[in-house]
């Protein structure tokens, strides 16, 4: 299939058709093939920069949308619920929706490795094509990414709560002092990093993640933290 092929088809799952197709062609260069373009004399900037858009531009948008149409829900009920759709779990569910992984352009041990369906390499592409919309036309970027947020909205907003809140909730119940994260180890090189935190309160280790992304690697450990205090996710 041919490069130009296949950013029609993206286009098509996106619901959307890019002015400048070079935008989308840089929000799918991994920085696994951009190193090693890099390697054979050929400048091919990665899609790390449009991810730092795409994921500013992510917040503000639903942000904005959710203090718009959510009128009667408070501060905290806001922020969980963004906080759900700007996860990697929600953004890589959406990456597979549209068949992101199929137009990535990932170096050789990345794609030998399963890059295509790692949920943190998916979110951040999806990140990196969100800014790529963004600086082809504002006002189409936020059209198709309500289009693509909006269906994971959680229908009871009460339920919306993450494992960190939960936690912070039990630690203050229980009247402990601290509860803080802590990054324990860092593996993997800088375009695939890899984070290992622990979770302690008044200075004990009471769970460990590992994860893609430090956020989500606290989340786990949260999550590891009420499972040991019995207290299902």
């Amino acid at each position: 299939m041919s490069i130009g092929k296949a950013l029609t088809g993206l286009e098509a799952e996106l619901g959307y058709v890019f002015k400048d197709s070079a935008l989308l062609e840089n929000a799918l260069t991994h920085a696994s093939y951009s190193n090693e373009c890099e390697a054979r004399g050929i400048r091919l900037p990665s899609n790390e920069r449009l991810e730092f858009l795409g994921d500013a531009v992510l917040q503000i948008v639903i942000s904005h949308y959710l203090y718009r149409e959510h009128r009667s829900l408070a501060e905290g009920d806001l922020t969980r619920i963004r906080r759900h759709l700007v996860c990697t779990k929600t953004l890589s569910e959406i990456a597979l929706s549209i068949s992101l992984g199929a137009y990535l352009h990932l170096g050789n041990g990345e794609e030998a490795n399963g890059c295509r369906t790692r949920p943190k390499v998916l979110a951040d592409a999806m990140e990196a094509v969100i800014g790529a919309m963004y600086l082809d036309d504002p006002e189409s970027a936020e059209r198709v990414l309500l289009s693509l947020l909006i269906p994971h909205i959680p229908t009871s907003f009460g339920t919306v709560e993450d494992a960190k809140t939960r936690l912070q909730q039990l630690v203050e119940q229980e009247g402990a002092s601290e509860l803080v994260y802590e990054v324990e180890r860092e593996d993997g090189p800088d375009h695939d990093k890899r984070f290992t935190v622990v979770a302690k309160v008044n200075n004990n280790t009471v769970g460990r993640g590992t994860a893609g992304s430090k956020k989500d690697a606290e989340m786990q450990a949260a999550a590891a933290a009420l499972a040991l205090f019995g207290i299902k996710e």
